[in-house]
């Protein structure tokens, strides 16, 4: 049982981690948005618009990976704290965590990728 409560721990603080970071990484999507606001204003072209457009999508895309990834964290949260303590850890938490570690994964890979290709841009046209 006490393995358990470690584990049940673990997964916690896990999860605390990565709603933190998509927390933060929303914010920074939206200071992006501002940043391409500003260079639409300054009409700069069809050089500048074209890609502009598309990283708003991506932007608009990334905000709504991060809203579906905060709610399978409350999920897995609200299935920890009701978990049964004297029941045998079965590995279904442990696979469901897996299923978000990866997904975590490639999330903050395309999340990377995307910033720099942004930062790039910025840093072309501001």
């Amino acid at each position: 049982m006490e393995t358990k409560l470690v584990y049940l721990s673990d997964l916690k603080f896990n999860l605390k981690v990565w709603k933190e970071e998509l927390r933060f990484h929303r914010k920074e999507m939206e200071k992006f948005e501002k940043k391409l606001e500003s260079i639409v204003k300054r009409n700069l072209g069809i050089d500048a618009m074209a890609p502009l457009e598309g990283f708003q999508n991506k932007i608009i895309r990334e905000k709504e990976v991060i809203g579906r990834m905060l709610q399978r964290i409350r999920m897995k949260k609200k299935i920890i704290e009701t978990a049964d303590i004297s029941e045998e850890l079965d590995g279904r938490l442990r696979n469901q965590q897996t299923s978000m570690k990866e997904d975590m994964k490639t999330y903050i890979k395309l999340h990377y990728e995307l910033k720099e290709d942004l930062m790039d841009y910025f840093l072309r046209w501001l």
